[in-house]
């Protein structure tokens, strides 16, 4: 899988612009606040509808502008495709797929990508949320129908917390409607994040074998913190008929907190070096260490799934990694991954070959606007 072309209009700092990439790395250099991680942004919302700075797509849009576009031009098993996303400010972005519209559920695995981005550093120490959205857009990439149940659950997690705060003190209150839709899309969601787990623990522990040279396992553990209230059988409630059962159990402590306490949203991840609990007891380059193989893992993760690697976008991270974690990152990606990074030096990268510089102020100052006003 590879990015051709990438055409920007009225999309941040960008009226109309233009780029051509190299099969291999790409190196998006220059002082901060010119562009980079816009190029990196318009990417990432060719693989998901969605941007993963901002919820909303008005922010996008160019001050001067109702609407904005994103073209990409890429190789999918040496297939060629188009996504085209139109952006506007007052009403749905509208998505195609070679001049096709679909929908954002048909656009994901469409284009796969991962993102490294400074934030993914806080992923141990973090929120979390930061956690669950790392699996939940690992794995709706590689699983439509994973999207599908997580879109259903959060639409009736989001009715059954309405009716908890609108039914406050009254005795009535029936929520069996939300709770089967809510346990039937919750067994799935669980079962899959566990089925996931397995494969993506195994990868990273290689991973992180490999940076280490093998004085460090890796391991991920999934966590309900509720389970051992609820979960008749193992560890974890995996049934829809356990969740309902549980939701039903909880609903005068939900009452009283005014929101559902079991279910996926409630889970969390944790990460252990051998014993160490990392976000108790790890060092910071211990962390960034198993950060750095959770990535990797995922490339490796959607290529098992897809049958081919991602694209990969690193956004200022590598000034963030030690001379040994960038020497490791840049030798498994090398002429194997197509790689765009954001860097404000590039220095670094001139003894690597096949890489395309990019100066992003010197293609901000002379944005060729000779492409005129397309239709996107």
């Amino acid at each position: 899988m590879r990015v051709n072309s990438l055409h920007l209009f009225q999309f941040r700092n960008y009226k109309n612009k233009k780029f051509d990439f190299s099969p291999d790395i790409i190196v998006l250099y220059g002082n901060n606040g010119i562009g980079k991680t816009n190029i990196l942004e318009s990417l990432y919302v060719g693989t998901i509808g969605r941007s993963h700075r901002t919820t909303e797509d008005k922010d996008m849009i160019a001050f001067d502008s109702e609407n904005a576009g994103i073209v990409v031009d890429f190789f999918k098993n040496d297939i060629p495709q188009k996504i085209t996303i139109k952006l506007v400010r007052q009403g749905r972005k509208e998505l195609k797929l070679n001049d096709n519209k679909i929908t954002q559920k048909e656009l994901l695995g469409t284009l796969n990508t991962v993102i490294f981005s400074p934030e993914d550093l806080m992923l141990i120490k973090g929120n979390p949320r930061l956690r669950r959205r790392f699996l939940d857009i690992e794995l709706s990439q590689t699983s439509a129908n994973y999207y599908h149940q997580l879109s259903l659950y959060n639409k009736a997690l989001q009715q059954r917390n309405k009716i908890l705060k609108d039914y406050v003190g009254k005795k009535l209150i029936s929520l069996e409607e939300w709770d089967i839709q809510i346990a039937n899309s919750a067994a799935y969601i669980v079962q899959k994040r566990l089925e996931s787990l397995k494969k993506i623990n195994m990868l990273a522990n290689l991973m992180n074998r490999r940076i280490t040279g093998g004085k460090e396992n890796f391991s991920i553990i999934y966590e309900q913190s509720y389970a051992e209230k609820y979960a008749k059988n193992g560890k974890y409630l995996t049934t829809s008929e356990e969740f309902r059962e549980a939701l039903i159990d909880s609903l005068e402590y939900d009452r009283f907190r005014l929101n559902t306490s079991v279910g996926p949203h409630r889970d969390d991840l944790s990460f252990y070096s051998d014993t160490i609990d990392l976000k108790k007891f790890g060092s910071q380059g211990q962390q960034r260490t198993a950060i750095l193989s959770l990535k990797l893992s995922e490339l490796e993760f959607i290529k098992s799934e897809v049958g081919e690697y991602p694209i990969l976008l690193l956004d200022d991270v590598m000034s963030e990694l030690d001379k040994s974690r960038r020497s490791n990152l840049l030798g498994f990606i090398h002429k194997r991954i197509q790689t765009f990074i954001t860097t404000t030096e590039f220095e670094e990268f001139k003894e690597l070959s096949n890489v395309q510089n990019i100066n992003v102020e010197n293609e901000v100052k002379h944005q060729n606007l000779a492409y005129g006003e397309e239709e996107v």
